[in-house]
């Protein structure tokens, strides 16, 4: 609490008050940006049923790697806010498509290949730097390290560094996951696969560095599996949870 003893300054009043209104201010936005994330995150992966702990569970191994890759604290954070929007894009994508039960023919391909644009035209509307990480992570989380991916077909260093983070975080979620269409992976099926697609796919220090805080990455793992697949989107204090279990 603050108080204000008596006798007071009008001058220390009104310095008081400013100073409770940006505080109220800033929690607004805080709480805005956590909803506008749910809504962008939502909306990519809305016929996933594993949705409200995939993004924030994704999120949080990103954040774990970016730190881990030498990024400080504060913008780690800031890309584990912005991770799971990445998949924003496939709003724009048939449900035709998103949900076909077998492999997608050419045609479907292509269309499928527009979501990265798609979510970075959505997220760079913004001029927040939290919206403008998303949309480069949007439209560069499919390219990979040796150059075929897409939808640019970058390679190397010229994938930006939070692009290549959150597909090492989104696949490892993606094999490990339990879904209603597949089996998740055994841990050292996906491990082998990230062996075997470091140069290629993904960048061969993340790969190191994935594996090297493995046990970190299954202690976030544990954290997630105890909350229920319906649950709703945690607030800040959540994830920082998470956060301090994976610090053992």
């Amino acid at each position: 609490m603050d108080y204000i003893t008596k006798p007071y300054s009008p001058s220390i009043l009104r310095a008081r008050v400013r100073t409770h209104l940006s505080l109220v201010s800033a929690a607004s936005l805080a709480s805005s940006h956590r909803d506008a994330i749910q809504m962008l995150g939502m909306a990519g992966h809305y016929s996933d049923s594993d949705t409200g702990t995939h993004i924030w569970r994704m999120a949080a191994y990103a954040r774990a790697l970016a730190i881990a890759a030498g990024w400080s604290g504060e913008d780690a954070k800031l890309l584990e806010q912005a991770a799971p929007m990445h998949d924003t894009g496939k709003i724009g994508i048939p449900d035709a498509i998103l949900k076909k039960p077998g492999p997608l023919d050419a045609d479907e391909w292509t269309v499928m290949k527009r979501h990265p644009q798609i979510g970075h035209d959505i997220l760079s509307r913004s001029s927040a730097p939290l919206f403008r990480l998303a949309a480069e992570v949007a439209l560069h989380h499919h390219e990979h390290w040796d150059g075929s991916g897409y939808p640019a077909g970058l390679a190397g260093e010229r994938i930006p560094e939070s692009a290549r983070i959150v597909a090492v975080a989104d696949v490892f979620d993606a094999l490990t996951t339990q879904r209603p269409y597949k089996d998740a992976w055994p841990l050292a099926k996906v491990m082998e696969l990230f062996q075997q697609q470091a140069g290629a796919q993904f960048e061969p220090r993340l790969v190191g560095l994935f594996t090297e805080i493995l046990p970190q990455i299954l202690q976030i793992q544990h954290y997630w599996s105890e909350r229920a697949p319906g649950e709703d989107v945690p607030q800040r204090a959540s994830t920082d949870a998470a956060a301090r279990h994976s610090d053992g």
